[in-house]
């Protein structure tokens, strides 16, 4: 595998840029919705409840909606479809903000989340569409790190609108993003992705399940990471209060992590370096909840930020790999159906795991999935065709 050294500057032009603007304005508000969800019903009936609820089936939209509409999006039409997505998301964030009613606020949470369920992969094909082979690795770190940037924001911006102006006012942003998404889409222009036709079929976009494995358990590392850490600071005696610090950071450095990647060339292919970055990613994790003290669960979280951007990108290069041009949006949306289901039986497997044990073991039964999905998805790799 041959890569060209060309640095990170080679992509700063009009094209990538304008699709970086795009992607920002279009995730914003994805990573905005779960906490976006509690202060809009903190008040209610129902409370946190209702928000965790909301939240949970705003994920199963993106699911469902990513699975299903990923398949039909067409490289020949697909600024129009991820625009025409963006503009039901808009009116269904909209719908959440002028309504109390719990019927209403779960169509519209799971509508918010089917619509522009498909416009992170259909713009990470626009994104493969805009630049020439040899700079595919390191447009696919620029487009990590923007995302982990993007998640690291998102919190932060949610509880100063919400503390600081008003509880429906994260919700004026994010619609006004989407609406911006759904307008800017249109002046991307049409790379070698969307100038080809091709049809999706469900049969070529399913032959990659090996690769979606892999993403599932990437993000069930996030989701161990994520969903534990509070308890496992409590359990180790360390203030709760650490916990935002620590996440921070560990989105920090996979933004760092998405960067290096692309600085140079990796031995090995893009599948054998994802599973034995995932491997570094499960021990760095696994390491979380065996250091007792403050600095080494600091140490492994943000190791293991650093590495799981690793996966990330190269799960991406896989899958452009496997599948034909035509099937990449589609293939993508799949992928991303399949982390977000992951996450969502992790958190599951997680809150059993947190009431019949410790937080430790929650940890490293979390670990202990990772690697069952890992060795599976290495077994098929190695059974099916190249």
């Amino acid at each position: 595998m041959t890569i060209s050294a060309a640095g990170y500057r080679d992509l700063a032009n009009r094209d990538v840029l304008a699709c970086a603007v795009v992607t920002v304005a279009a995730k914003l508000p994805m990573s905005m919705t779960p906490l976006t969800m509690v202060f809009l019903t903190r008040e209610l009936s129902g409370g946190y409840v209702l928000a965790a609820s909301l939240t949970a089936v705003y994920v199963l939209g993106e699911v469902l909606g990513a699975g299903l509409f990923g398949l039909l999006l067409d490289p020949t039409r697909m600024r129009g479809q991820l625009s025409a997505g963006l503009v039901v998301g808009a009116a269904a964030f909209t719908t959440l903000a002028l309504t109390t009613n719990v019927t209403v606020l779960v169509i519209a949470a799971f509508v918010a989340g089917a619509g522009p369920s498909t416009t992170p992969g259909g713009l990470r094909a626009m994104l493969l569409g805009l630049v020439p082979d040899a700079l595919v690795p390191k447009a696919m770190g620029f487009d990590a790190m923007i995302t982990q940037v993007v998640w690291a924001v998102a919190p932060a911006l949610v509880t100063v609108l919400a503390l600081g102006v008003d509880h429906r006012a994260p919700v004026v942003v994010s619609v006004s993003l989407i609406v911006v998404a759904a307008w800017l889409v249109f002046i991307l222009p049409r790379g070698h992705v969307t100038s080809r036709s091709g049809t999706a079929k469900v049969r070529v976009v399913a032959s990659a399940w090996p690769i979606y494995l892999v993403s599932a358990a990437a993000l069930t590392q996030l989701a161990v990471a994520e969903l534990v850490l509070p308890a496992l600071l409590e359990h180790r005696g360390i203030g709760i209060g650490w916990t935002g610090p620590l996440l921070t950071g560990f989105a920090a450095c996979s933004a760092l992590g998405a960067v290096l990647y692309g600085l140079r060339p990796w031995p090995g292919t893009f599948r054998t370096q994802g599973l034995v970055l995932l491997v570094v990613t499960a021990t760095c994790v696994g390491a979380v909840a065996l250091f007792p003290n403050l600095p080494g669960i600091a140490g492994a979280l943000l190791a293991a930020g650093l590495f799981q951007s690793g996966v990330l990108v190269t799960r991406s290069l896989a899958l452009r790999e496997r599948l034909p041009v035509g099937a990449h949006a589609a293939g993508f949306s799949m992928m991303y159906a399949v982390t977000g289901a992951g996450y969502g039986l992790t958190a599951v497997v997680i809150a059993w795991a947190l009431e019949v044990g410790s937080p430790i073991w929650a940890v490293l039964g979390g670990v202990a999935v990772t690697l069952a999905l890992t060795a599976v998805s290495a077994a098929a790799e190695r059974r099916q065709p190249r």
